[in-house]
């Protein structure tokens, strides 16, 4: 086949199984916990590794920030042969119970971002396969973690959250984030509803686990509020699961 225009390869990687940081920064270090590590691949914000895990071949691929690029990636390794999905990302805690340096593992996502409408009305649900989400559920476990299954709330700017005052729309991004707390949203990132639409479109298996860096909510309440950007929870809970995953095909 010819190589896919973003990604800028074609199928001859072989891996079923693809872990999907956003930094192409952290690829590498993802890559480190796969047996036989090697470098595959780079063009626009995909870096690629591919390594190898019960004998079969796995990927690593950053796709940047947001959903667009998400989709698109998502979209192309599909064409290549990819069948099953798991992001790592970071997050920011909602719920008072998610603390810096827990896990979250997203079993669907409330779709404010704008991708995923372009794929399907959004009254569809944005939802992880359970396969994939009750493997991960299992890893978490396994490395005896605190971690939280739920809804996270996925968006497509980052300081309309953050700062939604100066926004001209900031008073609808305020009752809605009043609306997704009161419906017991864990968290907040930007890719996960993408993920799961073009998935559920194409057929393929997707999930996500999430490291919360912090949580402004407790922060507000003058509660303890820890910060973590370490992911290494999120990635070791991503590669046992994808492991669990090819042990039970």
């Amino acid at each position: 086949m010819e190589k896919q225009y973003h990604v800028d390869f074609d199928d001859s990687h072989g891996a079923l199984y693809a872990i999907l940081p956003g930094d192409p920064g952290r690829v590498e270090k993802i890559a480190s916990y796969l047996e036989k590590p090697r470098f595959f691949h780079q063009n626009r914000e995909y870096t690629t590794w591919l390594g190898e895990l019960s004998g079969k071949t796995v990927m690593v691929i950053s796709t940047g920030m947001g959903g667009p690029s998400t989709a698109i990636a998502v979209e192309e390794l599909y064409k290549t042969g990819v069948r099953n999905f798991i992001r790592i990302g970071t997050c920011g805690g909602m719920a008072l119970d998610v603390m810096g340096g827990d896990i979250v593992i997203a079993t669907g996502a409330i779709r404010m971002e704008g991708t995923s409408k372009e794929y399907v009305p959004v009254e569809f649900p944005a939802v992880a396969s359970l396969d994939i989400t009750n493997a991960l559920v299992q890893a978490a476990k396994n490395l005896k973690l605190k971690w939280h299954t739920g809804i996270v709330q996925c968006k497509d700017s980052f300081y309309g959250q953050h700062s939604p005052d100066r926004m001209p729309s900031g008073y609808e991004l305020k009752e809605k984030w009043d609306a997704w707390k009161k419906a017991g949203c864990l968290a907040s990132e930007m890719e996960s509803a993408s993920l799961y639409i073009v998935c559920q479109i194409l057929g393929a298996r997707a999930g996500c686990v999430l490291n919360a860096v912090w949580n402004q909510e407790r922060e507000k309440a003058g509660m303890s509020n820890p910060h973590c950007h370490d992911t290494e929870s999120a990635i070791k809970t991503a590669v046992s699961a994808t492991r669990i995953l090819i042990e039970q095909e």
